[in-house]
């Protein structure tokens, strides 16, 4: 499965959950947030002050 900027964070942690390990080695730790649930992971990157380009490079691994 490809991980995209537009995937919603609860997508992404019900299709893949493991990947909760590297958003929160990137500091996102409000991945049991309900908000999260329908935030993509390109918002909360911009939220969170991540680097977007980094991020999906270590999800898509």
């Amino acid at each position: 499965m490809a991980i995209n900027k537009d995937m919603l964070i609860g997508q992404l942690l019900r299709e893949k959950p493991e990947s909760v390990e590297t958003l929160l080695r990137f500091g996102m730790g409000c991945v049991g947030c309900p908000s999260s649930q329908m935030e993509s992971l390109e918002q909360a990157a911009m939220v969170h002050g991540i680097d977007l380009d980094k991020l999906m490079a270590e999800l898509n691994k």
